[in-house]
């Protein structure tokens, strides 16, 4: 058992990564996950834990984080008017098949591969958020028919092997195919809810080695991670959707983007041995 002053180091470093992924889930639609997911490994590798699961811990805590994190933001962004319904209704379907097929991939693979798989997708998603232009597209509406069929469930299976919300894929996604910014945002939160509760159940019956098993963890979840984030992150996803609706995050998607590059690179150099 770690000592108690490591502990509360770990339980200050978890506040502040709650009170960020909170106000980014809010503010840029780039989900908390993105955030979480790096932190948490670190965090716990901190402590001593590792071995072939610490990726799926990871990944599990995020996802459950998630669900809360997402329902409060569907919510404030939905009193603005902004959510669209239409979309979630024709998407959620297949994004939430693609979650549940993440789950049972995810539980057969190393940490190491779920480690590259993290950090090859985020650095896609960190140049897409560094180079992209508001103004490209790639259609006129979302896909519907085959198109459609093809992309939700590939936007649920990806999203959990990285342990995020929709918003990674689903505002880049909504954006190529002209749904204004602050409706993509708003909408991508409902598309983490669907990712993230049948994935957050399916990890609760996965089953942790108990020596690599940081303290208080169900399955693959860890609770304490889960409640001080949550705690955080529901004071701080409000506030975040208030900047969304009052300013310009342009700016900020440019520093964030780097630094998910860096991110991205680090756990990459650690998941091939550097």
């Amino acid at each position: 058992m770690p000592d108690t002053g490591l502990l509360l180091e770990m339980f200050a470093l978890l506040v502040v990564i709650g009170a960020l992924g909170g106000v980014l889930a809010g503010l840029l639609g780039v989900g908390g996950g993105i955030v979480l997911v790096p932190a948490f490994f670190y965090a716990f590798q901190t402590l001593g834990y590792g071995g072939d699961q610490l990726m799926q811990i990871c990944l599990a805590t995020s996802l459950a984080t998630i669900i809360v994190t997402s329902l409060r933001s569907v919510h404030s962004h939905n009193k603005k008017g902004a959510v669209d319904w239409q979309i979630l209704r024709g998407w959620g379907p297949g994004i939430a098949i693609g979650a549940i097929l993440g789950v049972l991939v995810a539980t057969l693979l190393r940490s190491t591969t779920l480690q590259l798989l993290f950090g090859v997708l985020a650095l896609v998603i960190g140049l897409y958020m560094a180079f992209g232009r508001s103004h490209w597209r790639l259609g006129e509406a979302m896909p519907a028919g085959a198109g459609r069929a093809a992309t939700s469930p590939a936007v649920g299976f990806l999203s959990v092997l990285m342990g995020i919300g929709g918003g990674s894929f689903g505002v880049p996604l909504m954006s190529l195919h002209n749904v204004p910014i602050h409706r993509a945002v708003a909408t991508a939160a409902g598309f983490g809810v669907i990712i993230a509760l049948p994935a957050a159940v399916g990890f609760l019956l996965m089953e942790i080695t108990p020596e690599n098993r940081p303290p208080f963890t169900i399955g693959a979840v860890n609770l304490p991670a889960f409640g001080v984030v949550i705690a955080m992150t529901l004071l701080t996803a409000p506030l975040g959707v208030k900047l969304a609706h009052a300013m310009d995050p342009k700016p900020l998607k440019r520093v964030f983007a780097v630094f998910l590059i860096l991110v991205a690179l680090n756990m990459l150099r650690k998941a091939v041995g550097f």
